[in-house]
Order: C-alpha cells, then structure tokens, then sequence
C-alpha cells in the first residue's frame, strides 16, 4: 500500500475517550480514499493525523514505504517533510494575490521561469487558463475550489488531503466539482485522502469510502460494497435510504430462504447463517421495493418526498412494518392510499435482531 494507517489512535489531553481509536486502512498510489461520517466521528482528526498536524497514541502512518508518524519509537514527521498537499473547506486562498500567485505560492526551489511553466500547466489542468490575473474575489466558488486544488497539486505532493472541499458550494456545483477534479486526480495520478459528511459526494470521488462512527472505522471497502453489503447496522443506516424489517432464516435443501413480511426473498446468498431461532432483521433499501398493482402485498402511503424524476415514499404494509420505495413521479398517489408492492432484492442483507426488537 502507498498509504497505510495500521492501528492508529489519537487522544486529546482531558478527553475521556480518543478521538481516533485503533483505526487502519490503505490506499494503493493514485487511488482516491473518502472518509465519511457524521459530526464528531473523528474522521477531521484521523485527516490531521495523516497530515502530520496530530501525533499519534498508538499505531503507525506509512507514507510511500517509509515511515511518518510512529508512537512506539516517537517518530512524527511534521507535513512539510511528509510532502503533502492540503485543500481546505474555506480555500485558504490568499485575498490580495491574483490566481497564478496564490498557485505559485509553494513552489519553492524553481526558477521563475520554471515557476511560470508549472502555474501556467497547473491552471490549464483545472480549466482555469484564463483567470490568472484575477483575484478570490472575481472568482467563483468553484473557481476558486479549483484554484486551491491547483496550488496544492503545483508542487507535486506524495499525497492530497482535503478537509470538506465542497461543503460551502451548492448541491448542483458540488456533484460536478467532485466529478472535476476526480478527473484530474486521475490524469496527474495523485493519491488522495478527503473528508465529507456527503455520501453522494464520497460515492462521486473515491475508489475507497471509509464510514466512522465514535472515533472507529465501521468498514473501509468501495463504494459498492457499502451501499449492497454494509458490514454493520450503522454502516446500512447510515448509507443511503433503507429500513430494517423481521426475517426467518431458514435452511433446506435449496440452500438459504428467507421470509419477510413481503414474502420469500429469492437467492439469498451471501445471508450470514441463522442463529438457533433463524431470526433475523432484514436491510430492504428504497430501491429494493417495486411499485406493482397486481401484488398481492399492500401498502399505505403515510408520507411522499418529491425529488423531481421520483416520489419516495414511506409505506406501512398491513402486518404494521415500516418500508421505503423510490418510485417515478408519474405514479402520483396520494398520502393514505393503498398500493401493491413487491420486493426486488438482489442483495439480501441481514443482521441478528436489534436488543429488544423482539423479532
């Protein structure tokens, strides 16, 4: 691995728990690494740690085959020596310095001439050619995003990290920035490591999502894999829409069945074997639950979201459980009505019943 985290934990003095805790993951070089959880998770802090700007209590950082942060042996490289590049949510770009100064900004130990040819590549990679006189302000926000990924980039860092890049720009823009620059991480072939609390945004960037929650690291897979098979309950909540439902697992000669409140699920595979009671909540995301009027399964309407080429909706079957369905905006039934469903899954995902479920 060209980025490995093997076992790391941090701690701030008179916090009653680490921020970090036992914490390990890796990155092959050039690929693109996500961290996503929600506020407080520690994954801010595992980024600084990375980055030199926290030391370790525990673990090790390896950085392109050599050592940066140890706390066996007290190592810790500070970020200037580790040769990484920062983006921050804010820019950090310097006001009074037009565009190509605030990219020539960390290019030390160049002529100048060769500084003009590296800021003049660095602008014309990110679309920027144009602008090289203007200053933040007679920028955009995405401009100015753009700006700072090409100053952090000009001195050709071993590693990117960038701390909630697009947070402070508009949905619309943050989907194809993140498409942007995934593009030009992938042209100049820049290992990156990047915080969000966005999944769609993580699922736009990265090769490897990461989901934390209390300081650990819940799973760390591709995109994917977390959507179709969550290793944890908090891992399946967290990403994407979905409710869980009771199932009975049971096992025949055609192998694993499980039965829910929508019927038999067909195919169940890659389903954990049964506890002694079989018992079992079932993981039925929105895109698992087919609208069907000739099924013989029913459901009530209780609430609809529009989201323009869709409704989802939140349905309660008969037998009194909860489900959620995405369905296209020209089936337009009204709160209350009843509707045939079915389910469609072509991942099973189970977990032992929740304490107290009574499932």
């Amino acid at each position: 691995m060209y980025l490995q985290l093997d076992q790391i934990s941090v701690q701030y003095a008179g916090a009653p728990r680490p921020a970090v805790h036992h914490v390990s993951l890796g990155l092959r070089r050039g690929q693109i690494g996500a961290l996503l959880g929600p506020s407080g998770c520690g994954k801010t802090t595992l980024l600084r740690a990375v980055a030199g700007l926290e030391r370790l209590q525990a673990g090790r950082i390896v950085l392109d085959g050599r050592p940066v942060s140890e706390a066996a042996t007290g190592l810790h490289l500070d970020a200037r020596e580790r040769r990484v590049g920062m983006v921050f949510q804010d820019y950090a770009l310097f006001p009074h310095m037009t565009a190509s100064q605030n990219v020539a900004f960390g290019l030390h130990g160049l002529s100048r001439a060769e500084q003009r040819e590296r800021v003049t590549q660095m602008l014309d990679l990110v679309g920027l050619g144009g602008a090289a006189r203007r200053y933040p302000h007679q920028l955009s926000g995405g401009q100015q995003q753009r700006i700072a990924l090409a100053r952090a980039l000009a001195p050709q860092p071993r590693l990117l990290l960038m701390d909630e890049p697009f947070s402070s720009l508009d949905v619309d823009l943050r989907e194809r920035l993140a498409q942007e620059v995934r593009a030009i991480l992938k042209q100049t072939g820049t290992t990156a490591l990047f915080v969000t609390h966005d999944q769609l945004e993580a699922f736009a960037l990265a090769d490897e999502v990461g989901v934390m929650q209390h300081g650990t690291l819940d799973q760390w897979d591709e995109p994917y894999a977390l959507y179709h098979r969550p290793a944890t309950r908090f891992v399946a909540t967290f990403v994407g829409h979905g409710v869980f439902t009771p199932g009975q697992v049971s096992v025949d000669a055609q192998g694993l069945r499980v039965m829910t409140p929508l019927g038999e699920l067909a195919d169940p595979q890659e389903c954990p074997l049964p506890d002694a009671s079989g018992r079992c909540e079932v993981l039925l995301r929105a895109d698992d639950i087919v609208h069907d009027d000739d099924s013989p399964v029913k459901a009530r309407i209780q609430a609809k979201a529009f989201r323009g080429s869709e409704f989802l909706y939140t349905l309660q079957l008969v037998s009194g459980e909860q489900v959620l369905a995405h369905v296209p905006s020209h089936h337009d039934h009204a709160v209350g009505e009843w509707i045939g469903v079915r389910a469609q899954v072509d991942h099973v995902v189970t977990f032992p019943p929740a304490p107290g479920s009574g499932g």
